[in-house]
């Protein structure tokens, strides 16, 4: 009998998600311009620990905590520590950003098969005058019919995102299993084509936020760094929350404007 014959299976390793800014394959003309999906490696032990914590800090009476409550003013001592060397997060979370706009307008270009050029000119057009992110608007809807067959949708920003939790958390060959907040989107068929997406995706469990504490701590996660980032497209810099956000932010989110993202990434 060979080595290889030999090994041990490789255990799966499982993180938990959740996403914020989601409107399914709305891209434009909603009501966030950022998705932001968060993805953590903590047991439920820590991540139960952690929200016991935050209660503990907010004190709150909201039987459901969220990223709200951690945003107020009076609270970001809490949000600091969420995201600081102290907290239960760094190195054990990883959060990937989607520029909406940009997202639709790469969709758009590549399905005309024109220029990719073309994808900074919609984009910024699209930033600047009402006409353009109507354009966008209307191209969003068309593209939606035509895709409204496919079992994964080109213009659903969350199968990529979880496509990249796979790759950044099985980084090595790791096999990985996700536990996901619960999605109508997240269909057995798209499931079972996520798993030739993604090398190393081995299942999706779909649980209850308000049970998983993982989840919870996903949600925290994502909703902060979406309201971060979609501050930073405005121009609106919190300097101090953007640096303690960096080391979680994926490099290989889907973004293009050039300001916003080096305030998020140096």
């Amino acid at each position: 009998m060979t080595d290889a014959a030999r090994a041990e299976p490789v255990a799966a390793l499982e993180i938990a998600c959740d996403e914020s800014g989601y409107e399914g394959e709305k891209l434009v003309g909603g009501v966030t311009h950022v998705f932001a999906h968060a993805s953590v490696c903590i047991d439920e032990a820590d991540a139960a620990a952690c929200v016991a914590e935050l209660r503990r800090r907010i004190r709150s009476p909201a039987t459901m905590y969220k990223a709200t409550h951690l945003l107020r003013s009076k609270h970001r001592a809490v949000l600091l520590w969420l995201l600081g060397d102290d907290g239960p997060l760094l190195g054990n979370a990883r959060v990937f950003l989607v520029d909406k706009t940009y997202f639709l307008a790469e969709r758009l270009v590549a399905e005309l098969g024109a220029r990719p050029e073309l994808t900074r000119f919609l984009y910024d057009a699209a930033r600047r005058t009402a006409e353009a992110e109507e354009f966008l608007v209307a191209a969003n809807d068309v593209l939606r019919t035509t895709f409204r067959d496919h079992v994964v949708s080109p213009l659903d920003p969350l199968l990529p995102a979880i496509v990249r939790a796979v790759e950044y958390w099985g980084a090595g060959g790791r096999p990985v299993v996700v536990a996901h907040d619960r999605q109508t989107t997240l269909s057995p068929e798209r499931v079972f084509t996520l798993r030739g997406s993604a090398a190393g995706f081995a299942g999706l469990e779909q649980v209850d936020s308000f049970t998983d504490s993982r989840v919870q701590v996903a949600d925290f996660l994502a909703g902060v760094a979406r309201k971060i980032a979609s501050d930073q497209l405005k121009g609106s810099d919190d300097a101090e929350v953007s640096a303690l956000l960096r080391p979680y932010v994926d490099p290989a989110s889907i973004w293009i404007d050039q300001q916003s993202w080096s305030r998020l990434m140096s």
